[in-house]
């Protein structure tokens, strides 16, 4: 991979992960919700389970999809309703009772595991392999996948930390409410995109 290809690919990274979709939506929420700490199991999953989405694709994950149309079908399904069963939950999240917040933030593995439901999530693991990694070597593929985890990691980051900022407003049911109902309807609006292809 040429230095400019690099360069580009950290670019392509850092864009897609720092503005806003289902996963930054989620952090914003989960920051306000459950603060910054809590949350970190929920960014490293992110992270490292969406990078680990980039080097299974990369590694011919991506030649089933293209060899059997159908499954992106089903995967777009799949995805918008579990989708709306989160933005649901976001929706309904127990206001807090004594200083303690209702539910609990996402683990590490639930988050990892969410990255193959993120309509996101997959438009950007499939073009970072067929733009920067293409077919090139395994070893393109790993700098690929490690390109996102470091550079994904501190942007989710800064949508964690807005949340947190959020709950010193957030101290009453009303608002954390209005908050909560406000993070559901912009997670079902980030699926916007995906429903019109």
């Amino acid at each position: 991979m040429t230095y400019d290809l690099f360069l580009a690919l950290v670019g392509f990274a850092f864009v897609t992960s720092v503005t806003p979709g289902p996963n930054n939506m989620m952090l914003l929420a989960s920051g306000a919700n459950f603060g910054f700490r809590r949350s970190v199991p929920h960014m490293l999953g992110i992270s490292l389970g969406h990078a680990l989405m980039v080097f299974l694709l990369g590694a011919g994950l991506a030649q089933v999809f293209h060899r059997v149309p159908h499954f992106n079908t089903v995967l777009k399904l799949a995805s918008v309703a579990y989708m709306l069963w989160l933005a649901w939950k976001i929706a309904h999240s127990a206001a807090p009772k004594e200083g303690k917040v209702g539910g609990r933030p996402f683990t590490f593995l639930q988050a990892a595991a969410f990255q193959w439901v993120n309509p996101k999530a997959w438009a950007m693991a499939l073009t970072a392999v067929t733009v920067y990694a293409g077919s090139e070597s395994l070893a393109a593929m790993l700098t690929v996948a490690a390109v996102f985890a470091a550079v994904n990691l501190p942007s989710v980051s800064v949508w964690t930390m807005a949340g947190q900022q959020l709950r010193h407003w957030l101290t009453t049911n009303r608002r954390l409410q209005v908050f909560n109902w406000t993070m559901a309807v912009l997670l079902v609006l980030s699926l916007w995109p995906v429903l019109r292809v």
